[in-house]
């Protein structure tokens, strides 16, 4: 039971995201709730949780802050990440989707899936920042960061 069974987006003070950027947050949460690995790392003198989980996602006072939770919600965790290491990718891939949504509406398949490839590389470059971040706090599979990284997108979208 190694994974996320809930997750709450706090988007409280955001702007409204366009209709591409709720399509890639309703996707991501599906995808993840469907099939994720995520899994507390054990540390001294705390046992690792064994799950499910729930996670609260945020940002705070300037930082990614992930509340874990058990199934039943009774808190177990907070991590707070600096956003400074997101913010590059983060950009890059915005300017990336955009390119690609535009793509979309004008040019040729094979244009739009060299630019899906571009942008593909970036969202992994997300994911491995995420996974290195949360090195030592959390263990989660490349897919699962994947997903993940795109909900911080959506929460840098304000």
């Amino acid at each position: 039971m190694t994974r996320i069974c809930r997750i709450e987006i706090d988007d409280r003070g955001l702007p409204p995201p366009t209709p591409e950027i709720e399509q890639e947050r309703k996707v991501a949460i599906f995808d993840l709730l469907e099939d994720n690995d995520f899994r507390l790392a054990a540390r001294p003198g705390h046992p690792a949780h064994p799950g499910p989980y729930t996670l609260a996602l945020s940002i705070r006072d300037g930082r990614l802050v992930f509340d874990i939770g058990t199934d039943s919600r009774d808190p177990l965790t907070s991590f707070h990440l600096s956003l400074g290491p997101f913010r590059q990718v983060v950009k890059d891939y915005f300017q990336i989707c955009e390119s690609y949504f535009e793509a979309v509406k004008r040019l040729p398949p094979s244009q739009i899936e060299a630019i899906d490839m571009a942008r593909r590389g970036i969202h992994n470059e997300g994911a491995r920042t995420l996974q290195e971040r949360l090195g030592g706090k959390a263990e989660l599979d490349i897919d699962t960061a994947r997903r993940l990284f795109t909900l911080i997108c959506v929460l840098h979208w304000g």
